[in-house]
């Protein structure tokens, strides 16, 4: 029968121990998917027929 309670309040501090948590670890996982990135390689070669380092065309061209 306690339909009128007072609404549960969460204290100013631990609203900004949570910001300052989750801004923390949105940066660590940043950081980590950068380096990992930079430091894994591919599991297979690239394909024969394709060149990793060639440029690509500016315009799209139509198939032969």
């Amino acid at each position: 029968m306690a339909r009128h309670r007072k609404p549960h309040v969460i204290p100013a501090a631990t609203l900004k121990a949570r910001r300052g948590l989750t801004a923390c670890l949105v940066g660590a996982s940043a950081l980590t998917a950068t380096l990992l990135t930079l430091t894994v390689t591919p599991g297979s070669p690239p394909a024969p027929d394709r060149f990793p380092a060639a440029p690509t065309a500016a315009e799209p061209q139509a198939a032969p």
